[in-house]
C-alpha cells in the first residue's frame, strides 16, 4: 500500500470516528447539554461537542495510520518505513502526535468547561498572573506548553530539535485557536495548512484533517464549534505534523 493510500485510509477512519463520537456525545453529553452550550458571534446557540469529537477522531486516525504501517504495508519500492511511520520509530512518532493532540484537547476542554471568559488572550492571562490570579486559560497555556515538550522529547532528536518541535506543537495549538471566532474559519485555516504540509510530504496531516472536515458542515451550519478543545488539539497535531512527528 502506498503512502497516499494509507494516509487516505487514516483520514477516512478519522472522519468516521469523529462522526460517531459527535453523534454519541450529542445523545448523551458528558456533564449534560448545558455544560457544552454556548452562543456564537450572532447570539445563536451552539455546542462545543464538536471539539472533543474532532480530537477523538483525529487520534483514532493517527493510531490507524501507524497500525497500517506496522502491519508492513509499505510502498512499492519495498523499503520498510520509507512511506511513513513503521516499526518502533513509527509508533514513537505516532505516540508523540497522540500525546500532543490529547494533551491540547484535555487542557482546552478544561478551559472550555471551567473558564469564565473574563480574561482572554495571552495578555489577559499573563496580566492576571501578575496580579496573583491563576486563570483556567493560564493553566491551559502552561499545560499545552509542557505537553508540547514531552511530545517532542518522546519523538526524539537533538535538544535543539526538541525545543523547535515543542514550539511547533504548542504554537500550532494556540495559533489555530485564534481563528475559532467565526463558523468554519479555524477548520478552513487548518485545511489550507494541511494542503501545504501534505504537498511537502507530511502525510500525518491526513488524520486531523479528516476528522475536522467531517464536522465542517456542523460548524458552517452554526450548530457547533470547535472550542478550545478542538482548535487546540487540531492545531497541536498540525504543528506536530510540521515538525515531522
Amino acid at each position: 500500500m502506498r503512502r497516499a493510500e494509507y494516509a487516505g485510509a487514516a483520514g477516512a477512519c478519522a472522519a468516521g470516528a469523529a462522526g460517531l463520537a459527535y453523534s454519541a456525545m450529542s445523545r448523551r453529553p458528558p456533564g449534560g447539554p448545558k455544560a457544552w452550550s454556548r452562543t456564537n458571534h450572532r447570539g445563536e446557540p451552539v455546542t462545543l461537542l464538536e471539539g472533543p469529537a474532532v480530537a477523538a477522531g483525529a487520534l483514532a486516525g493517527v493510531l490507524a495510520q501507524a497500525g497500517l504501517a506496522q502491519a508492513g504495508l509499505v510502498p512499492a519500492s519495498g523499503s520498510p518505513g520509507a512511506s511513513g511511520p513503521a516499526g518502533s520509530a513509527g509508533w514513537r512518532r505516532a505516540a508523540a502526535m497522540v500525546l500532543g493532540g490529547a494533551g491540547a484537547a484535555a487542557f482546552g476542554a478544561y478551559d472550555d468547561l471551567a473558564g469564565s471568559g473574563d480574561r482572554r488572550g495571552f495578555r489577559g492571562h499573563l496580566g492576571a498572573l501578575r496580579q496573583g490570579e491563576v486563570t483556567t486559560g493560564a493553566v491551559k497555556l502552561g499545560g499545552i506548553g509542557v505537553t508540547g515538550v514531552v511530545s517532542a522529547a518522546l519523538a526524539g532528536g537533538s535538544p535543539v530539535d526538541v525545543i523547535v518541535n515543542a514550539g511547533l506543537v504548542a504554537g500550532g495549538a494556540n495559533l489555530l485557536n485564534l481563528f475559532d471566532l467565526r463558523p468554519g474559519r479555524a477548520i478552513k485555516v487548518a485545511a489550507a495548512s494541511g494542503v501545504l504540509l501534505g504537498a511537502a510530504g507530511q502525510d500525518s496531516v491526513a488524520a486531523p484533517l479528516g476528522a475536522a472536515l467531517a464536522l465542517l458542515p456542523e460548524d458552517l451550519g452554526e450548530r457547533a464549534m470547535l472550542g478550545d478543545a478542538g482548535a487546540n488539539a487540531l492545531g497541536a497535531m498540525l504543528g506536530a505534523s510540521a515538525a515531522g512527528l
